[in-house]
């Protein structure tokens, strides 16, 4: 997620809420900066501050979908006209929260919207099953052999990614970019020990496997807790 937002208080306050939803969220306070890291980052989502130093992220929005980006936007905004509403709608905005608001409704909202884009593939179904493993994406449950599993918010990012998957290698650098922020460092091994973590609640038999120097398979079927060279 992305979050453009001048006031640094709110800025930090909104990245925080996101994240403690196991969002991985980056923060800048004018259009330009978010004009570069949309050119660089493909987001779920966009939460756009509507008056910025550089002028009106509607007309930003509005000039970035006459080229074709497709990336759904949140407006935040003092202005609560039906006028001003409208206008954000028209231009481009998925949705619109007026301030203040509650910090639990928007991240419902950017929950709802960022699940329509998730640019590495198919939309995510409410319920994702692998093997025993079952993830209600909608409560943030998981079970596996119907027994609830109790995960941080960032091991469900990790392991909700890898269902996405199933099958398929995830890489470390695609779990980085999805399921930490900016700041995560890339070469670290944060990713390695978190997939230990989610191993070691998902019990055995193994359904993560390593594949090595690639990233992680999340196995349709169990094949063993083994590294695939």
């Amino acid at each position: 997620m992305l979050v453009v937002e001048d006031d640094a208080d709110l800025g930090y306050a909104v990245a925080a809420a996101l994240r403690g939803a196991g969002l991985a969220v980056d923060l800048v306070g004018d259009i330009p900066a978010a004009d570069e890291a949309v050119l660089i980052n493909a987001y779920a989502c966009v939460v756009f501050d509507r008056m910025l130093p550089a002028g009106d992220s509607v007309d930003y929005v509005a000039g970035r979908r006459r080229q074709g980006w497709t990336t759904p936007v949140l407006f935040l905004t003092a202005r609560d006209s039906v006028a001003d509403r409208v206008a954000g709608f028209e231009h481009g905005g998925d949705d619109y929260l007026v301030k203040p608001f509650a910090v639990a409704e928007l991240v419902a909202r950017v929950l709802s919207l960022g699940r329509r884009s998730l640019a590495t593939g198919p939309p995510a179904s409410p319920v994702l099953q692998v093997a025993d493993l079952e993830i209600d994406v909608p409560r943030r449950q998981v079970r596996r052999g119907g027994v609830l599993l109790t995960l941080t918010a960032k091991e469900f990012a990790v392991l909700e990614l890898l269902a996405n998957h199933a099958g398929e290698v995830v890489s470390r650098t695609m779990l980085i970019e999805h399921c930490w922020d900016a700041m995560a460092e890339p070469m670290s091994n944060v990713v390695d020990v978190l997939v230990g973590q989610l191993r070691r609640k998902l019990g055995g038999p193994s359904l993560i496997q390593t594949v090595r120097g690639a990233g992680y398979v999340l196995a349709r079927e169990d094949a063993g807790d083994r590294a695939y060279g």
